[in-house]
């Protein structure tokens, strides 16, 4: 029995539609090795890691490299041929998340180590070229590549960057590998029926532009994921999926707007996904950030039936972060609430979190977190540290 998807309260979706987070023009995480090619603090770009500053983000959209005529003479090795720039160190990097929980199920105790080790590399390799790449081995799971990137930075003296490989298309509107809490952005990975398709990481290609107040990213990409080849080929239809995110400032705060529409085939049957959402964001003196989105999916016929099935999916999600000792501080709180609502059951979620965290050492961070699962009437807590080096 399919049931409606049931409005969201209207509280709610003044609340998103009034703060959110931050558009982060292009995918960007910066990594200790550009610490060492560049003697800087994590402070720099990061607050706290792996939360990025303005710069940070600025940073990354110039493909991982500072301003023109910045770039220190010694970050480099002069091999003698203009055509060929080499790091004098290689840029690679390790992170390594480690927890403890306890819940109300059994069982109570779990020590979870590793949570999370990531292998990154990344780094300017030419003139307005740079790359993004890293390997994850993530809940005991077998590894994996997940962002693995070039990009292309002011082509043909334009104010355009082009990024191509794999990506996640929703990092425009909200950075999942950069949050501090434990708990997901969830409508970002909700998958309505049998359709693979959701915001999260996929094969392509993303223009994004930045003139005056207004920043764009566009996408194209071929709505499958990430899996691997099939037949020597990693699309499995002959559609692609296309992405536009708009956002620009209105005084202290930032909105912005997202549409996507993509179709996936499953033996000779079509689903057609269209996803629509604002978001914006606010920022009080460096120490208080307000964030939300909401977003709106539909699909035709994603269990991909004889007859079509029209579900609606709504959802969105509110992020507050305090940092009540300045950005470069030790101490941050953060809190996140999701809520979820589609015809699809199995897509339904109501979930928070509340975390505590404080920085032993600028790449290592101790944090404290308790996530509340409201469809599952459960909650979650752990206690653990995220370091990179």
């Amino acid at each position: 029995m399919i049931r409606r998807a049931k409005p969201l309260p209207p509280v709610a979706v003044l609340v998103m539609a009034i703060v959110a987070a931050l558009a982060i023009p292009v995918p960007a995480e910066a990594i200790p090795a550009f610490a060492r090619r560049y003697r800087f603090s994590c402070t720099t770009c990061h607050a706290p890691f792996p939360r990025l500053k303005p710069f940070g983000q600025e940073f990354g959209g110039r493909g991982f490299a500072l301003d023109p005529g910045a770039e220190p003479a010694r970050a480099s090795i002069d091999v003698g041929d203009p055509l060929l720039e080499l790091p004098r160190e290689f840029p690679l990097s390790l992170r390594f998340d480690a927890f403890g929980t306890v819940s109300d199920r059994s069982p109570e105790l779990d020590f979870q180590t590793p949570w999370v080790f990531k292998l990154l590399a990344g780094g300017k390799i030419a003139d307005k070229v740079g790359f993004f790449a890293y390997y994850i081995l993530e809940q005991g799971e077998p590894g994996k590549i997940e962002d693995a990137y070039i990009q292309l930075s002011d082509v043909f003296g334009l104010p355009v960057n082009v990024l191509a490989g794999q990506f996640q298309i929703s990092d425009p509107i909200a950075k999942r590998e950069l949050r501090l809490e434990r708990l997901d952005y969830q409508i970002l990975a909700t998958r309505v029926g049998q359709s693979v398709v959701d915001l999260t990481y996929d094969r392509g290609v993303a223009l994004t532009t930045d003139v005056g107040p207004v920043a764009a990213l566009a996408s194209v990409t071929n709505g499958n994921g990430i899996e691997g080849a099939e037949g020597g080929r990693f699309d499995t239809d002959s559609f692609k999926n296309v992405a536009l995110h708009v956002a620009g400032d209105v005084g202290p705060v930032r909105i912005g707007a997202f549409g996507f529409w993509g179709r996936q085939r499953r033996d000779g049957v079509n689903d057609t996904i269209v996803y629509w959402g604002p978001q914006a964001g606010v920022s009080f003196a460096e120490k208080l950030h307000l964030s939300a989105v909401y977003l709106e999916r539909r699909d035709s016929n994603p269990r991909f039936g004889p007859a079509n099935e029209d579900l609606v999916t709504r959802g969105g999600f509110v992020e507050a972060l305090a940092l009540p000792t300045g950005p470069d501080g030790r101490w941050a709180v953060v809190a996140l609430y999701n809520l979820v609502r589609s015809d699809d059951d199995a897509a339904d979620a109501e979930s928070a979190a509340l975390a505590l965290q404080w920085l032993f050492r600028r790449n290592v961070r101790l944090t404290a977190e308790v996530d509340r699962d409201f469809d599952a009437d459960a909650w979650t807590g752990s206690l653990g540290t995220i370091a990179a080096f």
